[in-house]
């Protein structure tokens, strides 16, 4: 294998040496995480960082959501929010997310609820890789 500068042999060597400088700029120590990846520890991101942003609702779900007279309580936005964490989780990237009698059609990687449907009877799922029931 052939050495890279300042004799790292792989691009996780280079991103765990960047990892290490960063956290011991902010004062905290943390191992490798073989799940971050090269784009990620380029733009500073960490995989933590992108599961705890707040789930986001696009102009088409909040449509939705007002033409539909869905009003969501705290506590089924946190299981809305779980659920998503747990798509994540499993590598769906579409997902349809169940609460109570609402569907939610959630783009996982950009954390965003797509659409929302009050009445799943009779209703037509498309363009989804994954479900949770929560």
């Amino acid at each position: 294998m052939q050495k890279l500068r300042e004799n790292y042999s792989s691009i996780n060597q280079m991103a765990d040496r960047l990892i290490n400088n960063q956290n011991k700029k902010a004062g905290t120590v943390n191992s490798s995480n073989p799940e971050l990846s090269f784009e990620k520890v380029l733009s500073g991101v960490k995989p933590d960082d992108i599961s705890a942003e707040s789930l986001k609702f696009s102009k088409h779900a909040n449509q939705r959501l007002a033409m539909r007279n869905i009003n969501l309580s705290a506590e089924q936005l946190e299981r809305l929010e779980n659920g998503t964490t747990k798509a994540r989780e499993k590598g769906i990237q579409e997902s349809l997310v169940m609460v109570d009698d609402l569907a939610f059609i959630v783009n996982v990687k950009n954390n965003t609820v797509i659409t929302a449907v009050g009445d799943t009877e009779n209703s037509i799922f498309t363009n989804i890789d994954g479900a949770v029931i929560g």
